[in-house]
């Protein structure tokens, strides 16, 4: 599952993010419905530790595979941000805005009500003090959708590009090294399962690092 379907998961966020790739791989699952004898996972979820890089910040890649789904076969990838989220789909993708309060908010979840009432009105007279009600105040805007124009066909474009590659020599994203980079920790997410291990991996150098 990994080695397949991760891989393509992987190849999309190493592009949009400019990275190279994760460097602490870890992954659990388990045989749910296919008791035939088989001895890898039907369902399988991978976490994925990205260090900061002069191309990004550091961030986790979660991945979900499950081949028992009765939700037939489906897919999406969302960035999950600060100041938003971003959704791609099939045909397109979604950005819906909403960026937190400067403010770090009070009350209501936090163990405010639990204080002696005059100690409530001081902290929220203090809070008040700090933060505007502009501070306070979360930021959204309408969602950003594109969605692409019904005469395009990624398969063709995909099919140019390899093409082009092999009959001219024009340079190409998804190069050896790019596709090393995206496979190998897929793999590293097999070897995580049955060793039950976290895995180490240099994706500078492209080599194992270790296996905890």
């Amino acid at each position: 599952m990994a080695g397949d379907l991760f891989v393509h998961l992987l190849s999309g966020i190493n592009l949009i993010t400019n990275s190279k790739g994760p460097e602490k791989i870890y992954a659990s699952g388990q045989i749910s419905y296919w008791k035939d004898g088989r001895d890898v996972p039907d369902v399988m979820a991978g976490v994925m530790q990205y260090s900061k890089t002069a191309e990004h910040p550091e961030f986790q890649v979660m991945l979900r595979v499950d081949f028992i789904s009765g939700n037939s076969e489906s897919g999406g990838t969302q960035f999950i941000g600060s100041e938003g989220v971003l959704t791609l789909e099939g045909n397109g993708f979604t950005i819906h805005h909403h960026k937190m309060s400067k403010a770090p908010g009070i009350g209501g979840w936090d163990s405010l009500e639990t204080y002696p009432k005059k100690m409530q009105e001081e902290l929220l007279k203090a809070y008040n003090q700090k933060w505007s009600e502009t501070d306070q105040k979360e930021q959204t805007e309408p969602d950003t959708v594109y969605r692409e124009p019904d005469n395009y066909d990624v398969n063709v474009l995909h099919f140019e590009h390899f093409f082009d590659g092999v009959r001219n020599g024009t340079p190409v994203v998804e190069d050896p090294e790019f596709g090393f980079r995206a496979a190998a920790p897929c793999l590293a997410a097999n070897d995580s399962y049955f060793e039950n291990k976290i895995i180490h991996w240099d994706p500078v150098n492209m080599k194992l690092v270790s296996r905890l």
